[in-house]
């Protein structure tokens, strides 16, 4: 297939290829569909929630020569479902000629969380404080300027919770270094923040930038388990964010939705994380918005005009973890529940298996 300028629209029936077979990957393939498009994921798992609805799916890890050039040949636009994708098969890909989007810098940016915190720092965006950990010895010497306790995650592939420890002194860097498997990682301050929130934002090929209301998140244990939106927020927050987002895009070149966590402070937002994908907290824009993150990130990624993102309800969405998806008959009773289901085989703790978002009328 020869790969259409990023200014040529793909047309209805081209496919697009997802590195990755999760939920999102598999929420993007239904978002595809409805446009026209065939979906091709390539994955190593063989019965994946992505393949089960895809026109096609390659079983190969995602480093494989031939499956990244079978990848390239068939589709108009490769895309990615989460942000550990190797970089090396995205360096693949483009030599191969494919358009893929998000950019080889997001993922990049994303992958390493001190990268990352440099980046915003660079734009004169706010962030925790911060220092780079190899080894206990500098956790110790970190942490009389960042204050105990303090956060030490791994710089790559930690997420909903995983790969991270609180320290609470110096006599237990030792015991922290070695609850996060010893691997390079990044001390954080402890933020004093009033509440979660997230952006949820696209950019498109031409630069056009589309935003979502600003979302409020509850975590537990690290990992997201509601979210209410529109978020209440004075108009200064709102375009705080709206400033943090279309800055990150900008610089980064990006080209498809992207999600960033920020802390509301006292002082103002602050950046916890940039999601270089569709992001959980922005899921409810499945049943409450004209067009959902997903159909978004398709259109931004073949090169159509962005939709609208204004809200027609106000939703509250909550993770079903693990044991919690077994409610599915009762959720799927309740006239004012809207269920997704993941389709993942088996159920185990805290593993997210759907979401159930309720709407009401918009305050």
């Amino acid at each position: 297939m020869s790969h259409p300028p990023s200014s040529t629209p793909l047309p209805p029936g081209a496919a697009i290829g997802v590195l990755g077979g999760g939920q999102l990957g598999r929420m993007l393939a239904l978002a595809a569909a409805r446009l026209g498009f065939d979906t091709v994921v390539l994955t190593p798992e063989a019965d994946s929630p992505a393949g089960r609805v895809a026109a096609r799916t390659l079983v190969a890890e995602y480093e494989d020569a031939d499956a990244l050039a079978e990848l390239a040949a068939c589709t108009g636009v490769v895309t990615f479902e989460f942000e550990n994708v190797p970089a090396r098969a995205v360096a693949e890909l483009q030599a191969l000629t494919a358009r893929v989007a998000p950019g080889p810098l997001a993922l990049a940016t994303a992958q390493d969380r001190v990268t990352e915190k440099r980046f915003f720092q660079a734009q004169g965006i706010g962030t925790a404080g911060f220092c780079p950990v190899d080894g206990p010895a500098d956790i110790v010497a970190h942490l009389e300027r960042l204050g105990a306790p303090a956060l030490l995650k791994t710089r790559r592939e930690g997420y909903d919770g995983k790969g991270q420890t609180w320290v609470e002194g110096a006599r237990d860097a030792e015991a922290a270094f070695d609850r996060i498997g010893r691997a390079p990682a990044i001390l954080e301050a402890r933020v004093a923040f009033r509440r979660e929130l997230s952006v949820i934002a696209a950019r498109g090929w031409s630069g056009e930038i589309a935003a979502y209301p600003l979302t409020e998140n509850q975590h537990e244990g690290g990992v997201l388990r509601r979210s209410i939106a529109p978020a209440q927020a004075d108009a200064a927050t709102h375009a705080a964010a709206l400033k943090i987002a279309r800055t990150t895009l900008e610089r980064l070149d990006y080209v498809g939705v992207a999600g960033i966590e920020l802390f509301e402070t006292a002082e103002g937002l602050l950046v916890n994380e940039f999601a270089p994908r569709v992001h959980n907290s922005g899921h409810w824009t499945l049943d409450a918005c004209e067009v959902d993150q997903f159909e978004q990130h398709v259109r931004a990624v073949a090169g159509w005009s962005l939709g609208p993102t204004t809200p027609f309800a106000a939703a509250h969405m909550h993770n079903l973890l693990g044991e919690a998806a077994e409610d599915w008959a009762a959720l799927a009773s309740d006239p004012a529940a809207r269920l997704w289901l993941y389709g993942k085989r088996e159920i185990e703790p805290g593993r997210k298996m759907g979401h159930v978002t309720r709407l009401s009328a918009l305050g």
